[in-house]
Protein backbone atom coordinates (compact mmCIF):
# COMPACT_ATOMS: atom_id res chain seq x y z
CA UNK A 1 0.00 0.00 0.00
CA UNK A 2 1.22 3.45 -0.93
CA UNK A 3 0.91 6.54 1.24
CA UNK A 4 -0.86 8.13 -1.73
CA UNK A 5 -3.70 5.63 -1.42
CA UNK A 6 -4.53 6.80 2.09
CA UNK A 7 -7.11 9.57 2.34
CA UNK A 8 -6.30 12.42 4.70
CA UNK A 9 -4.00 12.11 7.73
CA UNK A 10 -1.49 14.50 6.16
CA UNK A 11 0.25 15.17 9.48
CA UNK A 12 0.96 11.48 10.02
CA UNK A 13 2.07 11.03 6.41
CA UNK A 14 4.47 13.98 6.54
CA UNK A 15 6.00 12.81 9.79
CA UNK A 16 6.58 9.24 8.59
CA UNK A 17 7.73 10.13 5.09
CA UNK A 18 10.13 12.71 6.47
CA UNK A 19 11.65 10.00 8.68
CA UNK A 20 12.03 7.74 5.63
CA UNK A 21 13.70 10.46 3.55
CA UNK A 22 16.16 11.28 6.32
CA UNK A 23 16.61 7.59 7.13
CA UNK A 24 15.94 8.43 10.76
CA UNK A 25 13.56 5.67 11.76
CA UNK A 26 12.46 5.47 15.38
CA UNK A 27 12.53 2.09 17.10
CA UNK A 28 8.89 2.60 18.22
CA UNK A 29 5.82 4.57 17.15
CA UNK A 30 2.41 5.13 18.69
CA UNK A 31 -0.36 5.72 16.15
CA UNK A 32 -3.16 7.26 18.20
CA UNK A 33 -6.54 8.46 16.97
CA UNK A 34 -10.24 7.67 16.69
CA UNK A 35 -11.50 4.32 15.35
CA UNK A 36 -11.57 4.14 11.58
CA UNK A 37 -8.95 6.83 11.05
CA UNK A 38 -6.74 4.53 8.99
CA UNK A 39 -4.06 3.59 11.49
CA UNK A 40 -3.59 0.03 10.19
CA UNK A 41 -3.48 1.21 6.57
CA UNK A 42 -0.85 3.81 7.48
CA UNK A 43 1.18 1.24 9.40
CA UNK A 44 1.19 -1.10 6.40
CA UNK A 45 2.18 1.74 4.05
CA UNK A 46 5.02 2.72 6.38
CA UNK A 47 6.35 -0.83 6.74
CA UNK A 48 6.11 -1.42 3.00
CA UNK A 49 8.11 1.76 2.33
CA UNK A 50 10.59 0.73 5.00
CA UNK A 51 11.15 -2.67 3.36
CA UNK A 52 10.98 -1.44 -0.26
CA UNK A 53 14.25 -2.12 -2.13
CA UNK A 54 13.96 1.09 -4.15
CA UNK A 55 14.20 3.26 -1.04
CA UNK A 56 12.70 6.72 -0.82
CA UNK A 57 9.71 7.94 1.15
CA UNK A 58 7.07 5.66 -0.39
CA UNK A 59 6.76 2.05 -1.50
CA UNK A 60 7.09 1.18 -5.18
CA UNK A 61 4.56 -1.63 -4.86
CA UNK A 62 6.42 -3.73 -7.41
CA UNK A 63 9.61 -5.09 -5.84
CA UNK A 64 9.68 -8.47 -4.12
CA UNK A 65 9.68 -6.92 -0.64
CA UNK A 66 6.63 -4.81 -1.44
CA UNK A 67 4.75 -7.76 -2.89
CA UNK A 68 5.45 -9.85 0.20
CA UNK A 69 3.95 -7.14 2.41
CA UNK A 70 0.96 -6.74 0.09
CA UNK A 71 0.31 -10.49 0.10
CA UNK A 72 0.62 -10.72 3.88
CA UNK A 73 3.54 -13.17 3.87
CA UNK A 74 6.59 -11.05 4.63
CA UNK A 75 8.75 -13.02 7.10
CA UNK A 76 9.96 -9.87 8.88
CA UNK A 77 6.53 -8.35 9.58
CA UNK A 78 4.40 -9.53 12.49
CA UNK A 79 1.01 -8.37 13.72
CA UNK A 80 -0.49 -8.87 17.16
CA UNK A 81 -4.18 -8.42 17.94
CA UNK A 82 -6.15 -9.00 21.15
CA UNK A 83 -6.70 -12.64 22.00
CA UNK A 84 -10.24 -12.28 23.27
CA UNK A 85 -10.57 -9.12 25.34
CA UNK A 86 -6.86 -8.52 25.92
CA UNK A 87 -3.36 -8.87 24.53
CA UNK A 88 -1.65 -11.36 26.79
CA UNK A 89 1.92 -11.74 27.97
CA UNK A 90 2.25 -15.03 26.05
CA UNK A 91 1.70 -13.12 22.80
CA UNK A 92 4.51 -10.70 23.62
CA UNK A 93 6.78 -13.59 24.60
CA UNK A 94 6.07 -15.28 21.27
CA UNK A 95 7.07 -12.04 19.56
CA UNK A 96 10.31 -11.91 21.55
CA UNK A 97 11.09 -15.49 20.57
CA UNK A 98 10.51 -14.79 16.87
CA UNK A 99 12.63 -11.65 17.02
CA UNK A 100 15.56 -13.54 18.52
CA UNK A 101 16.35 -14.55 14.93
CA UNK A 102 17.90 -12.04 12.55
CA UNK A 103 16.04 -10.57 9.59
CA UNK A 104 16.15 -12.53 6.35
CA UNK A 105 16.42 -9.39 4.21
CA UNK A 106 18.84 -7.35 6.25
CA UNK A 107 16.12 -4.81 7.06
CA UNK A 108 15.01 -4.18 10.61
CA UNK A 109 12.08 -6.38 11.50
CA UNK A 110 8.74 -4.71 12.16
CA UNK A 111 5.77 -5.56 14.32
CA UNK A 112 2.35 -3.96 14.60
CA UNK A 113 0.31 -4.22 17.79
CA UNK A 114 -3.34 -3.45 17.08
CA UNK A 115 -5.50 -2.12 19.95
CA UNK A 116 -2.33 -1.80 22.00
CA UNK A 117 -4.21 -0.25 24.92
CA UNK A 118 -5.71 -3.71 25.55
CA UNK A 119 -2.39 -5.19 26.72
CA UNK A 120 -2.53 -6.65 30.19
CA UNK A 121 -0.19 -5.07 32.73
CA UNK A 122 2.12 -8.09 32.43
CA UNK A 123 2.12 -7.87 28.62
CA UNK A 124 2.82 -4.13 28.70
CA UNK A 125 5.73 -4.57 31.10
CA UNK A 126 7.14 -7.37 28.96
CA UNK A 127 6.85 -5.17 25.85
CA UNK A 128 8.60 -2.33 27.66
CA UNK A 129 11.64 -4.48 28.25
CA UNK A 130 11.51 -5.60 24.62
CA UNK A 131 11.41 -1.97 23.45
CA UNK A 132 14.46 -1.15 25.54
CA UNK A 133 16.53 -4.20 24.60
CA UNK A 134 15.39 -5.77 21.30
CA UNK A 135 17.46 -8.85 20.39
CA UNK A 136 17.71 -7.60 16.79
CA UNK A 137 16.95 -4.30 15.00
CA UNK A 138 13.20 -3.77 15.13
CA UNK A 139 10.53 -1.15 14.53
CA UNK A 140 7.44 -1.29 16.73
CA UNK A 141 4.14 0.31 15.68
CA UNK A 142 1.49 0.46 18.39
CA UNK A 143 -2.04 1.28 17.22
CA UNK A 144 -4.52 2.67 19.71
CA UNK A 145 -7.77 4.60 19.91
CA UNK A 146 -6.33 6.14 23.06
CA UNK A 147 -2.54 6.18 23.18
CA UNK A 148 -2.67 7.88 26.58
CA UNK A 149 -4.01 4.63 28.02
CA UNK A 150 -0.63 2.98 27.41
CA UNK A 151 1.96 2.83 30.15
CA UNK A 152 3.67 6.24 30.53
CA UNK A 153 7.01 4.45 30.26
CA UNK A 154 5.99 3.03 26.87
CA UNK A 155 4.75 6.42 25.72
CA UNK A 156 8.06 8.03 26.66
CA UNK A 157 10.01 5.52 24.55
CA UNK A 158 7.97 5.89 21.36
CA UNK A 159 7.37 8.59 18.79
CA UNK A 160 3.82 9.89 18.80
CA UNK A 161 1.96 9.92 15.46
CA UNK A 162 -1.45 11.65 15.78
CA UNK A 163 -4.51 10.68 13.71
CA UNK A 164 -7.71 12.68 13.25
CA UNK A 165 -11.25 11.68 12.17
CA UNK A 166 -11.74 11.42 8.41
CA UNK A 167 -13.99 14.19 7.10
CA UNK A 168 -17.50 12.79 6.34
CA UNK A 169 -17.71 14.66 3.02
CA UNK A 170 -14.40 13.15 1.94
CA UNK A 171 -15.61 9.66 2.84
CA UNK A 172 -18.91 10.30 1.04
CA UNK A 173 -17.11 11.26 -2.17
CA UNK A 174 -14.91 8.16 -2.03
CA UNK A 175 -17.86 5.85 -1.40
CA UNK A 176 -19.84 7.44 -4.22
CA UNK A 177 -16.87 6.98 -6.56
CA UNK A 178 -16.80 3.31 -5.55
CA UNK A 179 -20.40 2.90 -6.65
CA UNK A 180 -22.14 2.81 -3.28
CA UNK A 181 -25.63 4.27 -2.92
CA UNK A 182 -25.22 7.94 -2.04
CA UNK A 183 -28.35 7.96 0.11
CA UNK A 184 -27.08 5.09 2.24
CA UNK A 185 -23.51 6.41 2.23
CA UNK A 186 -24.65 9.84 3.38
CA UNK A 187 -26.15 8.24 6.48
CA UNK A 188 -23.32 5.77 7.03
CA UNK A 189 -20.53 8.39 7.12
CA UNK A 190 -22.26 10.02 10.10
CA UNK A 191 -22.70 6.72 11.93
CA UNK A 192 -19.59 4.62 11.29
CA UNK A 193 -15.99 5.52 12.06
CA UNK A 194 -13.86 5.33 8.92
CA UNK A 195 -14.24 4.06 5.37
CA UNK A 196 -13.99 0.35 6.19
CA UNK A 197 -16.81 0.37 8.76
CA UNK A 198 -18.89 2.56 6.39
CA UNK A 199 -18.53 0.04 3.58
CA UNK A 200 -19.45 -2.80 5.94
CA UNK A 201 -22.53 -0.95 7.19
CA UNK A 202 -23.83 -0.03 3.73
CA UNK A 203 -23.50 -3.63 2.57
CA UNK A 204 -25.76 -4.90 5.36
CA UNK A 205 -29.27 -5.43 3.97
CA UNK A 206 -30.83 -4.53 7.30
CA UNK A 207 -29.28 -1.05 7.24
CA UNK A 208 -31.39 0.06 4.26
CA UNK A 209 -34.45 -1.54 5.86
CA UNK A 210 -33.95 0.27 9.17
CA UNK A 211 -33.41 3.54 7.31
CA UNK A 212 -36.71 3.04 5.48
CA UNK A 213 -38.50 2.39 8.78
CA UNK A 214 -37.07 5.60 10.22
CA UNK A 215 -38.28 7.52 7.17
CA UNK A 216 -41.77 6.06 7.47
CA UNK A 217 -42.05 6.71 11.21
CA UNK A 218 -40.29 10.07 10.95
CA UNK A 219 -42.74 11.28 8.32
CA UNK A 220 -45.71 10.23 10.45
CA UNK A 221 -44.24 12.04 13.45
CA UNK A 222 -43.47 15.23 11.50
CA UNK A 223 -46.51 15.15 9.21
CA UNK A 224 -49.05 14.29 11.90
CA UNK A 225 -50.49 11.57 9.69
CA UNK A 226 -50.96 7.95 10.64
CA UNK A 227 -50.07 6.33 13.91
CA UNK A 228 -46.35 5.72 14.58
CA UNK A 229 -47.21 3.07 17.18
CA UNK A 230 -49.33 1.07 14.76
CA UNK A 231 -46.70 1.42 12.04
CA UNK A 232 -44.00 0.23 14.44
CA UNK A 233 -46.10 -2.82 15.27
CA UNK A 234 -46.76 -3.63 11.62
CA UNK A 235 -43.40 -2.73 10.07
CA UNK A 236 -40.71 -2.88 12.73
CA UNK A 237 -41.62 -5.57 15.23
CA UNK A 238 -42.69 -8.09 12.58
CA UNK A 239 -39.69 -7.56 10.32
CA UNK A 240 -36.94 -8.97 12.53
CA UNK A 241 -35.25 -5.57 12.74
CA UNK A 242 -35.46 -5.29 16.51
CA UNK A 243 -31.86 -6.51 16.74
CA UNK A 244 -30.84 -3.18 15.19
CA UNK A 245 -32.75 -0.71 17.36
CA UNK A 246 -29.55 1.03 18.39
CA UNK A 247 -29.10 1.99 14.73
CA UNK A 248 -32.76 2.97 14.48
CA UNK A 249 -32.35 5.53 17.27
CA UNK A 250 -29.09 6.79 15.76
CA UNK A 251 -30.87 7.40 12.45
CA UNK A 252 -33.74 9.13 14.25
CA UNK A 253 -31.16 11.42 15.84
CA UNK A 254 -29.94 12.39 12.35
CA UNK A 255 -33.53 12.82 11.09
CA UNK A 256 -34.43 15.25 13.86
CA UNK A 257 -31.14 17.07 13.35
CA UNK A 258 -31.98 17.47 9.67
CA UNK A 259 -35.18 19.25 10.69
CA UNK A 260 -33.09 21.77 12.63
CA UNK A 261 -30.72 22.25 9.68
CA UNK A 262 -33.73 22.94 7.47
CA UNK A 263 -35.14 25.44 9.95
CA UNK A 264 -31.92 27.42 9.68
CA UNK A 265 -31.58 26.85 5.91
CA UNK A 266 -28.43 24.75 6.25
CA UNK A 267 -29.43 22.44 3.43
CA UNK A 268 -25.85 21.40 2.65
CA UNK A 269 -25.70 19.67 6.05
CA UNK A 270 -28.86 17.60 5.63
CA UNK A 271 -28.22 13.84 5.75
CA UNK A 272 -31.55 12.58 4.39
CA UNK A 273 -31.07 14.64 1.24
CA UNK A 274 -33.42 12.37 -0.73
CA UNK A 275 -36.23 13.65 1.52
CA UNK A 276 -35.26 17.32 1.24
CA UNK A 277 -38.67 18.44 -0.02
CA UNK A 278 -40.54 16.75 2.84
CA UNK A 279 -38.07 18.05 5.42
CA UNK A 280 -38.39 21.61 4.14
CA UNK A 281 -42.17 21.38 4.24
CA UNK A 282 -42.42 19.95 7.74
CA UNK A 283 -39.44 21.30 9.68
CA UNK A 284 -41.62 24.16 10.99
CA UNK A 285 -44.13 21.73 12.50
CA UNK A 286 -42.10 22.06 15.68
CA UNK A 287 -39.69 24.56 17.15
CA UNK A 288 -35.94 24.04 17.16
CA UNK A 289 -36.15 23.38 20.90
CA UNK A 290 -38.68 20.60 20.33
CA UNK A 291 -36.52 18.96 17.66
CA UNK A 292 -33.57 19.14 20.06
CA UNK A 293 -35.73 17.49 22.72
CA UNK A 294 -36.59 14.75 20.21
CA UNK A 295 -32.87 14.19 19.59
CA UNK A 296 -32.39 13.85 23.34
CA UNK A 297 -35.19 11.28 23.49
CA UNK A 298 -33.45 9.21 20.79
CA UNK A 299 -30.18 9.35 22.73
CA UNK A 300 -31.95 8.39 25.96
CA UNK A 301 -33.62 5.45 24.23
CA UNK A 302 -30.23 4.14 23.09
CA UNK A 303 -29.09 4.35 26.69
CA UNK A 304 -32.15 2.38 27.88
CA UNK A 305 -31.42 -0.34 25.31
CA UNK A 306 -27.89 -0.71 26.63
CA UNK A 307 -29.36 -1.09 30.10
CA UNK A 308 -31.32 -4.08 28.72
CA UNK A 309 -34.75 -2.49 28.62
CA UNK A 310 -37.32 -4.52 26.67
CA UNK A 311 -36.91 -3.58 23.00
CA UNK A 312 -40.59 -3.21 22.15
CA UNK A 313 -41.28 -1.17 25.27
CA UNK A 314 -38.29 1.06 24.55
CA UNK A 315 -39.55 1.87 21.04
CA UNK A 316 -43.12 2.42 22.24
CA UNK A 317 -42.03 4.82 25.00
CA UNK A 318 -39.87 6.72 22.53
CA UNK A 319 -42.67 7.09 19.94
CA UNK A 320 -45.23 8.11 22.57
CA UNK A 321 -42.86 10.72 24.00
CA UNK A 322 -41.95 12.18 20.60
CA UNK A 323 -45.53 12.10 19.34
CA UNK A 324 -46.66 13.78 22.57
CA UNK A 325 -44.57 16.87 21.86
CA UNK A 326 -47.04 18.22 19.32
Amino acid sequence: MSFQEIIGQETAKQLLQSSLRRQEISHAYIFSGPPGSGQMEMAMAFVQALFCTRGGDDACGECLECRKVLHGNHPDLFTIKPDGATIKIEQIRDLQRIFSYRSESGNPKAYIIDEAEKMTVQAANSLLKFLEEPPSPAVAILLSDNGRALLPTIQSRAQWVPFSPVNPETMLQILANEGFSTTLARSAVHLAAGLGPCRDLIQQNWFAEVRNVVLQLGKEIAGRGGSPLITAQQVLFKSGLTDHLDMLFSLFHLWFKDMIHALYHKHDQIVFIDELQFINQHCTSRSAEQWIEAMALAAESKKKLRQHMNANLCVEQFLIAVDGQR
